[in-house]
């Protein structure tokens, strides 16, 4: 099969893939070669260590998060368990009983000139599967162009989803040095 880590590992045998991204996801993705470097990575992984964010495009008008008192914050929390969806593999829903803890920031970018989406930063605090899928459904915002989770009329926004992993942020597994990596959204 065609793909990243193929075309890699045929360079590069003992490359593994650390972070990747759901199919439909464009962004930045994480691979490590040798014996120490990927058990490393994926401890950092693990521990949540390593800062993500994506840019997404969202149904409708999202309004940027507010305190108690109605001020305008910069970033705001989805704090949703999510679970798989059995009977509907591979979908995941927020179920309050039986899901996983899954915390989400986000902030408004901006608007389009129509008012129909947003655009918004997201940043995973867990990393469940979807998670940021399901977090932005089930605000009523779904991100356009997902086949999974959004309406068909939200789907045919768009002819790709549109999230896309822009940044991450870890130490190096052997050295410790800061690194930082960004990939601006092709949409």
């Amino acid at each position: 099969q065609d793909c990243l880590a193929t075309r890699v590992q045929s360079r590069f045998p003992d490359a593994l893939i650390i972070h990747r991204l759901d199919m439909a996801t464009s962004g930045l993705m994480v691979m490590a070669r040798g014996a120490a470097a990927p058990r490393a990575l994926s401890k950092a992984f693990a521990a949540r260590e390593v800062r993500k964010r994506y840019i997404a495009v969202v149904a409708g008008r999202l309004e940027a998060p507010a305190d108690g008192w109605g001020v305008p914050e910069d970033w705001g929390t989805i704090d949703l368990p999510i679970i798989v969806d059995w009977p509907n593999r591979p979908l995941r829903i927020v179920d309050h009983q039986l899901g996983k803890p899954s915390l989400t920031r986000w902030r408004v970018l901006g608007y389009d000139e129509t008012g129909l989406s947003t655009r918004v930063e997201l940043e995973p605090v867990t990393g469940r599967s979807h998670q940021l899928r399901v977090h932005l459904r089930a605000l009523g915002h779904p991100i356009l162009g997902d086949a999974l989770y959004a309406p068909p009329e939200v789907q045919a926004l768009s002819g790709r989803l549109l999230l896309h992993a822009w940044s991450l942020r870890f130490a190096h597994p052997l050295t410790g040095e800061a690194l930082a990596f960004e990939s601006a959204a092709p949409f």
